[in-house]
């Protein structure tokens, strides 16, 4: 913010010398609320979080021959429950959250497949995965309303960032996904087990890592649930999910 200099005391002005120490201190006063301004956060034209609601928009993709994993939408949140089942669900991403770099959510595991390899096609239960799909601008202009999940993950320019809770990984672990031909990363944020934590997420800096480009458009947001080849159990909640 620019300060008007003419609002400041001016010491050329103070004709006595008992004057001087009060305009001093205006002077210093003015000075420190000109230095506050200058550090304060700017929010004015700032984006504000785009907050993703579960519910209307969603689409159910299942897997043929497995048993779908249950999804049950609760406008904020979404509950997970899986039973030796695997199956994701889509949303295509509303338009004002295209140019989003930024993303946060809350998650929680009560019950939790065991570690896994997810690297390896076939063998990779995990409780959560959350899908973030982006293409080049003028491949996402040429996408129509109803283009299905599978079809978009299939295409040449998708470029696929999976943040995932589950695994035998560390934290922080990046592997090629096993099923997306060199156009998906997984993004290790917590190895399997029970719990409950808060994300925040860099989105433009993943992609940038894991593919070497600054992400166009994102288009697309998938969640997926897995205990198929493990045979096991899952239950999971997924909530607060916001893009900026």
């Amino acid at each position: 913010m620019k300060m008007d200099k003419t609002a400041l005391p001016c010491p050329a002005f103070d004709a006595s010398a008992a004057g001087r120490p009060i305009r001093r201190r205006r002077l210093l006063s003015a000075a420190a609320a000109a230095a506050a301004w200058a550090v304060l956060p700017v929010s004015v034209g700032a984006q504000s979080a785009i907050q993703i609601r579960f519910g209307d928009g969603w689409q159910r993709l299942d897997f043929p021959g497995l048993k779908p994993t249950r999804y049950e939408f609760g406008g904020t949140a979404l509950s997970i429950a899986g039973d030796a089942s695997s199956s994701l669900i889509y949303l295509a991403a509303p338009e004002s959250a295209r140019t989003a770099s930024r993303a946060s959510w809350s998650w929680s595991v009560s019950r939790s497949v065991p570690p896994t390899d997810l690297g390896r096609k076939g063998g990779d239960d995990r409780n959560i995965s959350l899908y973030f799909v982006f293409m080049d601008a003028a491949s996402a202009e040429r996408l129509g309303p109803g283009t299905p999940p599978q079809r978009l993950l299939r295409n040449r320019s998708a470029r696929v960032l999976l943040y995932v809770w589950g695994g035998s990984h560390p934290p922080g672990s990046r592997l090629p996904s096993p099923y997306l031909r060199g156009r998906g990363v997984t993004i290790v944020l917590r190895p399997a087990g029970a719990g409950q934590a808060i994300e925040q997420v860099d989105l433009a800096g993943d992609h940038a890592a894991a593919f070497g480009t600054v992400p166009e458009r994102l288009v697309g947001l998938a969640v997926s649930a897995d205990s198929d080849d493990t045979g096991t159990a899952l239950r999971a909640r997924l909530s607060v999910l916001s893009l900026s």
